[in-house]
């Protein structure tokens, strides 16, 4: 069986009918093409930038309880040398 090849602005009518909020298998039962075509037709049109962008933001979303963890490390000794060098040096009777 050989790959059909529908015509752009059809594929174009479909991405549009999926973005609107039709379901992929919903479009899949009422035209031709199957779910993982008009899947694939998605991702193609969505291009590649903004998968890179969904993938950046999932490594983003990895890595900030890390950076949450490390930041909370690092706050009690600032504050404790904050705290620190505010003080006054008590006045010795020594001189």
């Amino acid at each position: 069986m050989g790959r059909k090849h529908y015509p752009q602005e059809y594929r174009e009518r479909l991405i549009a009918l999926a973005r609107s909020g039709r379901s992929v298998a919903s479009l899949a039962e009422e035209f031709e093409p199957t779910s993982q075509t008009i899947r694939n037709w998605l991702d193609r049109a969505d291009g590649p930038g903004e998968q890179d962008d969904s993938r950046e933001v999932q490594r983003l979303r990895r890595e900030l309880p890390r950076i949450k963890e490390e930041r909370d490390i690092l706050s009690k000794p600032t504050a404790w040398f904050a705290k620190e060098t505010t003080r006054t040096p008590s006045r010795s009777s020594s001189s």
